[in-house]
């Protein structure tokens, strides 16, 4: 496995919706509201890869995993963490978070954040194991109740 930055530009960026799509497919239905990985555009992505940074997870010159960053006050926080169906439970998510620990501790950062849903306490417990730690809840706009918890790994942690 092969870790690279996607930079503006990269044919590869073309690829992550669909691989993100298939990634998040297993959400649907078990989530409201529905998952923004149905607004994500192809644009959005190159966006992302100018205003942040985009890690991919290659094997065999193929994209299988991706993890996007952008710094969030003292955190480096990450979002659209997918890894292919097939490519689960080789521990390709763990070394992207290992991968973001380092740019962040090369940014002078603290601390890694990420926000997943409330209803995917699957992920929730992946993240615990890797030693994140919940710190709060946020509802989407429209909601009155939670929608998301927020979660956060402090470096001297990892």
């Amino acid at each position: 496995m092969r870790l690279r930055q996607a930079l503006p530009g990269d044919p590869v960026l073309a690829m992550l919706a669909n691989l993100i799509g298939t990634a998040f497919a297993y959400m649907d239905g078990r989530i409201d509201p529905p998952s923004s990985v149905h607004r994500l555009t192809g644009e959005a992505i190159e966006a992302a890869a100018v205003t942040g940074e985009i890690w991919i997870a290659e094997i065999a010159a193929e994209p299988v995993a991706c993890l996007f960053l952008s710094r969030k006050g003292d955190a480096l926080y990450l979002g659209k963490l997918a890894v292919a169906e097939p490519w689960r439970g080789h521990g390709i998510a763990r070394a992207l978070v290992a991968k973001a620990a380092g740019r962040a501790r090369d940014q002078g950062l603290v601390a890694l954040e990420l926000q997943t849903r409330v209803e995917l306490v699957e992920n929730h417990a992946a993240f615990r194991k890797l030693g994140f730690r919940q710190t709060g809840q946020t509802a989407h706009p429209g909601f009155d109740r939670p929608t998301s918890i927020t979660m956060r790994l402090h470096l001297d942690q990892f």
